[in-house]
């Protein structure tokens, strides 16, 4: 019997004994706060507040494929928004999201993020709690900050809700902050992003009119038609094999050796729809987002927005999109404004992000042919899966 197979017999049995001991003095239970909501599922059951937001999310682990077939396991997130809480660890056991889910705000928002710890199917032996990190938010609280040395992580069976008053626009991450190495190199990572309070009025720019914009620039300048988010990672797969194999963790010699965009590798990042869930993962799907970009101008317009995030923990990232203009117009969740409110954006061949650093990039394709364009690395190393050539950090722009 293989021992992915023996550890699928085991965890019943790890689960319901750690879960038993946690409970009785801890208290331990899916737990979900949400006003509104009376049956926690996360979900408000009449209408409120319009500006309160609520989202429950599950911290456990599961498999991701490489784009050459290599299958790695993971820990992650997965959302589980609407499931009762009596079924939400079901439903986050083996479910490790890769990316994790995409959180989309609004300036304004009252955002309460509930996070279950549903445990470590495949290493029953581990009972590593877990916790949410808003990067680069300004002013959360700290008790709701992640971090284990000014905040607390969640336990197996246990559930915290965060609270975060949405205040400033922009382009962030998450991430788990409980061994922190650890966990994100082995995929505990996504992206937020906030629309500002500016999105939905009308502004004119250069003769164009927009009503969905970066950031509260006032004048129309951040203006675009259709956006993306795209996570930069990589993982170090002799990292993920020897975790699954219960081996010493390679911390110093950690050397990532697949390069991704949105948890996939060319040809991969090309296909619009999930990918297929790997056999380990008991049929779940755990590569939902895609990171093809599509624009059709004649239904959609003409300026594309693409959220960059560098999520690695190991590597520096230089992107390019081939034959279209890059014009950077926000960085680090802030527009690119001086002191004295005068525009700072720069137009360039490629951007160039270390691990947590995010970039708001308009691309204006008026003028532009129709065609399939390549955005890509230039760190010309990443452009492979593992040891295949042609792979990588890569993926496909098609406009119309």
């Amino acid at each position: 019997m293989s021992s992915v197979n023996l550890r699928k017999l085991l965890l019943p049995l790890a689960l319901a004994a750690a879960f038993s001991a946690t409970a009785v003095p801890a208290g331990a239970a899916v737990f979900v706060q949400c006003p509104g909501d009376t049956n926690g599922d996360a979900v408000p059951d009449a209408p409120g507040d319009p500006n309160v937001v609520c989202k429950h999310l599950t911290a456990g682990d599961g498999f991701a494929a490489m784009a050459d077939g290599r299958v790695l396991y993971t820990f992650g997130f997965s959302d589980v928004t609407g499931v009762l809480p009596d079924q939400a660890i079901g439903a986050g056991i083996l479910a490790a999201n890769y990316p994790a889910p995409i959180i989309e705000l609004q300036e304004g928002n009252k955002f309460y993020l509930t996070l279950t710890n549903v445990g470590m199917a495949m290493r029953p032996d581990l009972f590593d709690p877990h916790s949410v990190h808003f990067h680069g938010f300004p002013n959360q609280a700290p008790v709701f900050d992640g971090m284990p040395d000014g905040s607390f992580g969640v336990n197996m069976g246990s559930s915290l809700t965060y609270f975060y008053n949405v205040t400033e626009p922009g382009t962030y991450i998450y991430h788990c902050h409980v061994e922190a190495a650890e966990h994100m190199q082995m995929g505990m990572l996504g992206q937020i992003y906030v629309r500002p309070a500016q999105d939905g009025s009308l502004r004119t720019y250069n003769g164009r009119d927009y009503t969905r914009f970066a950031y509260n620039d006032g004048d129309g300048s951040t203006g675009y038609n259709k956006s993306y988010a795209l996570q930069l990672s990589s993982f170090d797969h002799v990292f993920h094999e020897e975790h699954l194999g219960i081996q010493p963790l390679p911390f110093a010699n950690m050397k990532d050796t697949y390069a991704m965009i949105n948890g996939r590798g060319y040809p991969d990042t090309a296909n619009p729809a999930s990918l297929p869930a790997p056999a380990e993962n008991g049929g779940i799907e755990s590569q939902k987002t895609s990171a093809l970009i599509q624009l059709n101008r004649a239904t959609e317009g003409e300026k594309l927005l693409l959220r960059f995030s560098n999520v690695s923990i190991t590597s520096y990232f230089t992107v390019g999109a081939l034959g279209l203009p890059m014009r950077v117009v926000g960085a680090g969740a802030h527009i690119a404004r001086g002191p004295g409110g005068k525009d700072i954006y720069y137009d360039t061949a490629s951007v160039t992000l270390g691990g947590g650093e995010t970039a708001d990039v308009i691309i204006d394709t008026a003028g532009v042919p129709a065609g399939t364009y390549f955005l890509y690395t230039t760190n010309l190393n990443y452009l492979s899966n593992n040891d295949q050539d042609f792979g990588g950090m890569m993926t496909e722009i098609v406009i119309q």
